[in-house]
């Protein structure tokens, strides 16, 4: 198999479209952002990079809170819409998506009533790192509309139909089918 070089490029995939929100002045904001993984399973924590200009960050710095909500497909617009316009210049952001907020028990970290999934998060670590701050949250509570759960009480990833970005063609995209049983399908190799 030939490959050829790129050069160091942002080339993970997939990557979640999610809206990040935070109380700034005052007021809940939310910003869109891929740019996120899960960082560590006990206790529960995730990361966000953000460019340090954002408005949503001077929220989530001054509160040490900020939520992670999880768009479906159905919420492309809205998601986008976050991502285009700044709540510094748009004061009426989050009324023009008609996201309807609700709060936790973490202050300072609104969460978006329409998305099927929101995470409240604390602030561990802040780390500058060039052309974004990487936050280190920890997750402090799953919050799950009912109808993307299970019979067991799980979230079912296909009934949330989380939207996806992708690069470099700065596309939105849906998740695919299920093509094997992880922790399983590799065991096969060792049979023969």
């Amino acid at each position: 198999m030939t490959k050829k070089t790129l050069g160091p490029q942002t080339m993970l995939y997939p990557m979640p479209a999610l809206l990040i929100g935070a109380d700034v002045d005052g007021k809940p904001n939310f910003m869109a952002a891929s740019w996120s993984g899960i960082a560590c399973t006990e206790p529960p924590m995730l990361t966000v990079a953000f460019q340090p200009q954002r408005h949503t960050l001077k929220g989530v710095k001054k509160n040490r809170t900020f939520s992670v909500n999880i768009p479906s497909v159905a919420q492309m617009k809205e998601t986008d819409y976050t991502g285009i316009f700044s709540g510094s210049k748009e004061p009426d952001k989050t009324a023009i998506a008609g996201f309807e907020v609700f709060y936790g028990a973490t202050n300072g970290a609104p969460m978006i009533a329409q998305c099927p999934v929101n995470l409240e998060c604390t602030v561990v670590i802040t780390l500058e790192l060039g052309s974004h701050d990487l936050i280190v949250g920890q997750i402090r509570e799953v919050h799950a509309s009912e109808d993307v759960l299970d019979a067991d009480g799980k979230v079912d990833p296909a009934k949330v139909d989380p939207l996806i970005f992708t690069v470099p063609d700065r596309s939105y995209r849906r998740m695919g089918e299920v093509v094997g049983k992880a922790f399983k399908v590799g065991a096969e190799l060792k049979k023969g």
